[in-house]
């Protein structure tokens, strides 16, 4: 396994990483709720890492460097992955140098699992992962990958899935308490147009929506998360997201996903990743009572002393920002 970053408080690191670090922290204190046991909550996040791969192990990256990402921005990523109990993540590679790294800094008590890598040109040698803190969260006995029956894809309608995923949909169980939720995470194929994501998502969603019936008898939870690729809120993307109801929380209705969304625009922006749940009818087919949700916006806070732009920042860091819910887990 590779080792774990080196120390902020070591007497080589840069004067301005550990700046950088105090204000990231700063911020996420501000924005992200604290982990409570108490009154026990549980947060949950995704985030599209992007090409998240290989590592530079050295301070900032050179322009002859590759790839990008260094042990200033992992240190930023694995701030940011600290704040949650357990994370989504899309666009894990074949070469697992980065997220080794991430989960040794984090300590003895965190824990990932992932699926291989997917081959072909579709797939793009892509993993999709869950990190989680143990401490907070266990694993329930479950994981597995979805695989809509051939049955149902006349009932999908028009355009229908003809193939199978680029990337299969990945689903583990998880327990928090006397909680127990299933989190199932997507890249959905963004493909050549819009109109290539259609039939993935009908099929996602039709699948999702029989489970989450299962699933609620026995009061567990199901919750889709990832990157669904959806252009805009009330697009078609968007309907056949909606359509078999999955519900998104409505504070993240208007957040931006992307790093080049405009801030002052995010409803023009692209709505890319999610964190959704079905409802039957009025009634939601969820056990848990949501406190708050929202994203975090790192590009201000980092690479501060070299202006570094957003078009190199996102192989640093990513083009997308950690999306993340907050949830009252008491029984």
């Amino acid at each position: 396994m590779s080792e774990s970053l080196p120390s902020l408080n070591a007497p080589g690191t840069p004067q301005i990483v550990r700046d950088e670090m105090a204000a990231l922290k700063s911020r996420l204190d501000d924005t992200i709720p604290p982990k409570r046991d108490a009154i026990r909550n549980l947060l949950i996040a995704t985030w599209n890492i992007k090409d998240f791969g290989s590592l530079t192990e050295k301070w900032s990256s050179g322009g002859n460097d590759s790839p990008k990402r260094d042990w200033r921005s992992l240190w930023a990523i694995t701030e940011i992955v600290s704040r949650f109990d357990v994370i989504a993540i899309q666009e894990v590679t074949g070469d697992l140098r980065a997220l080794r790294t991430l989960i040794k800094t984090l300590g003895v008590n965190w824990r990932f699992l992932m699926t291989d890598v997917t081959l072909g040109d579709d797939g793009g040698a892509e993993r999709l992962a869950f990190v989680y803190d143990r401490t907070r969260v266990d694993l329930s006995g479950l994981a597995g990958e979805l695989v809509v029956p051939r049955e149902w894809l006349g009932e999908i309608g028009a355009g229908a899935l003809t193939k199978q995923f680029a990337r299969t949909p990945y689903a583990v169980s998880f327990r928090a308490g006397a909680q127990t939720f299933i989190l199932v995470t997507l890249h959905v194929d963004y493909g050549k147009s819009a109109a290539d994501r259609l039939p993935e998502l009908k099929a996602i969603a039709r699948w999702m929506n029989q489970w989450a019936r299962r699933t609620n008898r026995w009061h567990h939870n199901l919750i889709a998360l990832g990157d669904f690729n959806i252009d805009r809120e009330g697009d078609d993307l968007w309907q056949a997201f909606v359509g078999t109801g999955l519900e998104v929380p409505v504070q993240l209705n208007q957040v931006p996903r992307s790093i080049f969304a405009d801030p002052g625009q995010p409803q023009l922006g692209k709505y890319y990743d999610q964190i959704a749940w079905f409802m039957k009818g009025k009634r939601r087919l969820l056990n848990l009572d949501l406190l708050a949700a929202g994203t975090f916006d790192f590009v201000p806070l980092l690479y501060t002393d070299i202006g570094i732009a957003k078009q190199s920042l996102q192989y640093r860091m990513s083009d997308h920002y950690p999306l993340w819910v907050e949830f009252d887990c008491m029984p």
